[in-house]
């Protein structure tokens, strides 16, 4: 089985994958990651010099080679990902793959990604904490429609990692 966490930036993708792949005794992979080590450079930086549509089609390719090539593990994808091409109706035809949609409020996502907007292309610009709200609102209802197609969503709301992970494994099996 390949678990494929799924949410909004900021919504503890990565920090909750490499948790449940440790739990699970299986392999993580950061999405983000897998990209800046093909293509040579940091999202930021991709972002900036060849844009965003370069960047979601790398995200997509890289994304069903990986899980082409693995047969278990745990993938953290970008904000972005299940929302852009064809990903996620992709991810859910696929029988080996359970996409897990991490829910998060819009008041923890703007307290956590305001702290490090400067390494997040598509907010460092914003300067205050209430124009990123707006940001972050406007965003979570254009993504929502794909966010809440995932095979399990898991509202992370006022809880710990731990607590995160377990509810997701009690869900699965």
């Amino acid at each position: 089985m390949i678990i494929v966490l799924i949410g909004y930036m900021g919504s503890g993708k990565s920090t909750v994958g490499k948790r449940l792949a440790a739990t699970l005794n299986a392999n993580f992979i950061d999405l983000d990651t897998a990209i800046e080590n093909r293509e040579g450079s940091s999202v930021s930086e991709l972002f900036r010099a060849k844009g965003e549509i370069y960047f979601r089609r790398k995200e997509n390719e890289i994304l069903k080679n990986l899980i082409e090539n693995i047969a278990t593990g745990v993938i953290a994808t970008g904000g972005g990902t299940p929302c852009y091409a064809d990903t996620m109706p992709w991810l859910l035809q696929r029988k080996d793959v359970t996409t897990v949609y991490l829910k998060t409020s819009l008041e923890l996502l703007t307290k956590r990604l305001y702290a490090e907007r400067a390494s997040r292309p598509l907010i460092e610009h914003l300067q205050d904490a209430d124009t990123l709200q707006d940001f972050i609102r406007k965003h979570l209802f254009e993504r929502s429609y794909y966010y809440r197609q995932a095979s399990l969503v898991i509202d992370t709301s006022e809880k710990d990692i731990a607590t995160i992970v377990e509810e997701i494994i009690l869900k699965l099996f």
